[in-house]
């Protein structure tokens, strides 16, 4: 049991730094993202429709093959993050001078929730043995590369400065851990919990995407700017398959 938890701990943390060194490279080497902005919010839409239909919702309906609540699972996580945007904007409305859209707090909440699950999936993992603890690590640090890239576009885009997106991004990484902790001291107990919340982040990610990103990409209506934009979606989601293909 003490392997467990050392391998856990060991693994969720080495995931969380190799995952934020990309974002954080990205940060050193770009100090104005302005001109790539555009390019990068193309491409975290590809990576998080990529992850949330070639990932996310088959791993759902692995864990809970109800034809009736699982689709509900998804809604449900889709209409409230739309409340929760409607919520950021009414009171956006009362706090004059904020410059910061909705769709920062919301991806942070989405991205929260699903690195919650993936350090209780790296747990329960290392739980069962320590090769499925490894495989599952590997698996969960594909693709959490490209994702933090996306999310920090994401959170630059929503009016972050580049240093806080990195802080935000540091956060939603500890919330793995937590994921772990509660795993390794509760067990078994904490699994319908994930099975639960899963399909709320998966909601999330498709609401982000399709409401608030690619909204901003019809924003540009040049055909060489479509093209661009295509391209980065196609990049962006040509990463989750490939992941999906060597997991």
């Amino acid at each position: 049991m003490a392997s467990a938890w050392i391998w856990s701990l060991a693994s969720v943390a080495l995931v969380g730094a190799l995952s934020l060194a990309g974002m954080v490279a990205l940060y050193l080497l770009v100090r104005d993202l302005r001109p790539l902005l555009l390019f990068l919010i193309s491409l975290a839409v590809g990576g998080l429709l990529g992850d949330a239909f070639i990932h996310l919702i088959p791993e759902v309906y692995r864990r809970n093959p109800d034809p009736v609540m699982t689709p509900l699972g998804f809604l449900g996580g889709i209409f409230m993050f739309f409340a929760l945007e409607k919520l950021l904007r009414a009171h956006q409305h009362h706090q004059a001078g904020r410059q910061v859209a909705p769709v920062g707090p919301i991806n942070l909440v989405a991205d929260a929730t699903h690195n919650f699950v993936d350090g209780a999936l790296i747990a329960a993992s290392f739980m069962a043995s320590w090769e499925l603890g490894l495989a599952t690590s590997l698996a969960v640090l594909l693709h959490e590369i490209p994702h933090e890239i996306g999310d920090y576009a994401v959170y630059v885009h929503a009016g972050y400065r580049p240093s806080h997106a990195v802080v935000l991004n540091a956060l939603t990484a500890l919330v793995s851990l937590a994921g772990a902790l509660i795993t390794l001291l509760l067990g078994g107990a904490i699994a319908n919990f994930t099975r639960a919340v899963l399909p709320v982040a998966t909601g999330g990610f498709i609401y982000v995407a399709g409401a608030d990103l690619l909204p901003e990409l019809q924003k540009q209506t040049r055909l060489r700017v479509t093209l661009l934009q295509l391209a980065a979606i196609a990049v962006g989601t040509g990463m989750m398959m490939l992941l999906r293909l060597v997991e």
